[in-house]
């Protein structure tokens, strides 16, 4: 795990300016750095060891030299492609995964990726045709930025390296704080940085003679069959989670896992022959926020540790500006603040974690896939009907089953854009001061969901949810929290070779009217306590609703949400009133509160401070200069 950053065109002080950009990520590779500096290419890498501790230094090259490579992953398969390598002709001059990389693209181009098991973004420079490969991994497990200025094309692991070449000029991205009102992450190619722009999961790019050109090489759709044995699928997802997980475990140092109440981390750390765990919760122990009990009575059973961490409101809350400058882009989800403190747990004691993010997604786990049975026999009514009902119901109060007939009357294109939807475009409307694109969040899915027409309902939310909300909240918090710590985190669960298993279960083994993850819940049940496989999903679940109704957060939320500041995008009296209705308990605004104070907060962080400091930078720094 690392970071990496660069840039191509001629440029005059390449070192000095490269130098700086990876200063900037320095966070993501306490342990060494290196440059690769000629007339078009400057590519640089921080490293964290974790494979081949002495000799897996970047850039790396091939025998010849005029192939360079910087790489920000693990790839678990590359023993597997070392030797057929080396059965073609390939000399290795060390024992870490990058070597595979930079030899299997001189052996198979592009068709490389499709042989690679891993997370991985990764630029390899050819000097002597002048031509610069990159590439994400199938999920985008692994964050790849890129902007073209002038003659220059410059990329990196994070934004706030980007923003750092001399001719990149930082502006907010008011389109995208549009569609983020709804989404609650950046959701558009380009990020909330003008110009700035993220390489889609599954892609790669080429740039040759100032020309960029960027291509897809994986499209993870499902393929359900229409029945199969339910014993013997429950049986091949246990081979399929035992064989990720052991997968997952390579590395030169040690190996923990994070863990929740949920059944996803505790099925993993049921297999995982690690002996670490970390939870952190809120409030009391016996909350409805509090997870670390069910940790403990877990690792109990399996004879594990875990260490643990009670997360008191005033720390949260302190955070969020560091956590905002690590994300690089706003992002509404609270846990990204809770993962920040589980990360920092973790990495005092260990560089590599395990964690159960995918399972849902693969395996049909988020509640909301339960919709489409709640609402087959509503739907049996003729839809002209169904309209006319909503329209009623529209103007009603908002009593039980008011949503049900709304959403009854829509096709899951019109109501599902993902696991999350903040502001309606009414509402979002109402409350900018900023242009407007009324762009709808359909129309943004909408091309996605175009591509499975004959999919069941429940098929096509895994989709949506695959390429938008996956990527573009879950993994993306994964990594910079993680790296936020020097800490690798892995998802076993994200793997090609579990989605090609999953995509082909039938329907009913992933939700029905009992369970969601059906037959995944059947195979955990086999390794983790029943009451735990059984769990309702929660997510990583925050206080965020019960702060915002006290005094002192109540008034610090407020005095963001009524400064300057907001007054410059948003019409701050609908917040206020958005903030009164929540206090008095008339409504929960808590979600759709947080997603505006938190854009607030990054824009300080970006956009006011001058040069804003993260209150663990000290740590960082100590962890650089022990390397």
């Amino acid at each position: 795990m690392c970071g990496i950053c660069g840039f191509f065109g001629e440029k005059e002080d390449s070192k000095v300016i490269l130098k700086q950009m990876m200063d900037k990520i320095a966070h993501r590779g306490p342990d060494d750095e290196g440059m690769y500096v000629d007339k078009l290419a400057a590519i640089g890498h921080r490293r964290l060891s974790i494979i081949d501790l002495n000799h897996g230094a970047q850039p790396m090259y091939n025998e010849s030299g005029d192939l360079a490579i910087v790489f920000n992953g693990e790839i678990y398969n590359h023993l597997e492609l070392r030797k057929d390598l080396i059965a073609k002709g390939h000399k290795f001059s060390n024992e870490s995964d990058t070597e595979c990389l930079i030899h299997g693209y001189e052996e198979y181009g592009t068709d490389l990726l499709m042989k690679l098991r891993g997370m991985f973004a990764f630029v390899i420079w050819d000097a002597e045709k002048q031509v610069m490969f990159g590439a994400r991994d199938h999920f985008g497990i692994k964050p790849f930025y890129y902007t073209q200025t002038g003659e220059h094309l410059v990329f990196a692991s994070e934004i706030k390296s980007i923003l750092e070449f001399p001719e990149v000029e930082k502006k907010v991205n008011v389109a995208a704080l549009e569609q983020y009102l709804s989404f609650q992450y950046s959701v558009l190619p380009e990020t909330f940085f003008q110009g700035i722009y993220r390489l889609p999961a599954g892609h790669y790019m080429t740039y040759e003679n100032g020309k960029l050109t960027i291509e897809r090489y994986f499209d993870p759709i499902m393929e359900p069959k229409e029945s199969g044995d339910l014993e013997q699928t429950v049986q091949e997802i246990e081979a399929v989670v035992h064989d990720t997980v052991d997968a997952h475990m390579i590395a030169d140092v040690e190996v923990g896992s994070l863990l929740s109440s949920g059944v996803d981390s505790s099925y993993v750390v049921s297999e995982f022959p690690g002996e670490k765990t970390f939870t952190v919760g809120f409030l009391d122990k016996q909350s409805q926020y509090n997870e670390i009990r069910y940790a403990e009575s877990l690792v109990e059973e399996l004879h594990k540790k875990n260490f643990s961490k009670n997360i008191d409101s005033d720390e949260y809350f302190d955070s969020i500006e560091t956590v905002m400058y690590y994300m690089d882009e706003p992002l509404a989800d609270p846990s990204c603040i809770a993962l920040y403190f589980v990360d920092q747990l973790a990495a005092e004691q260990i560089k590599v974690v395990l964690s159960g993010e995918g399972a849902d997604e693969f395996f049909g786990g988020y509640n909301i896939y339960h919709e489409p049975l709640s609402l087959k026999k509503y739907q049996k009514i003729p839809r002209t009907v169904r309209k006319g009902i909503a329209g009623i119901a529209k103007k009603m109060p908002d009593i039980k089953g008011r949503d049900f007939v709304i959403r009854g009357s829509k096709t899951v294109e019109e109501r599902f854009i993902g696991n999350a939807n903040m502001f309606s475009v009414e509402d979002r409307e109402k409350l900018l001061k900023t242009s407007l694109t009324h762009i709808t969040p359909q129309e943004i899915v909408s091309t996605t969901y175009d591509k499975v027409k004959e999919l069941n309902d429940i098929a096509k939310m895994q989709y949506i949810d695959t390429n938008f909300w996956l990527q573009g909240d879950i993994l993306l918090k994964a990594d910079k929290m993680s790296m936020a710590h020097c800490l690798e985190s892995r998802v076993p669960f994200l793997d090609v070779r579990v989605f090609e298993y999953a995509k082909t279960l039938p329907i009913d083994f992933r939700c029905d009217q009992e369970a969601t993850k059906k037959a995944f819940r059947i195979a955990a049940k086999r390794h983790i306590p029943e009451a735990t496989a059984n769990k309702k999903k929660l997510g990583f679940p925050v206080p965020i609703r019960v702060w915002l109704k006290e005094d002192q957060y109540y008034n610090k939320v407020l005095s963001v949400l009524t400064s300057d500041a907001a007054k410059q995008f948003f019409h701050t009296e609908i917040l206020e009133k958005l903030m009164e209705e929540h206090k008095q308990g008339k409504a929960d605004n808590s979600r759709r509160i947080w997603t505006v104070y938190v854009f607030l907060i990054w824009y300080k962080v970006y956009f006011q401070e001058e040069q804003f400091e993260p209150i663990n930078r000290e740590w960082i720094n100590q962890r650089v200069r022990t390397r």
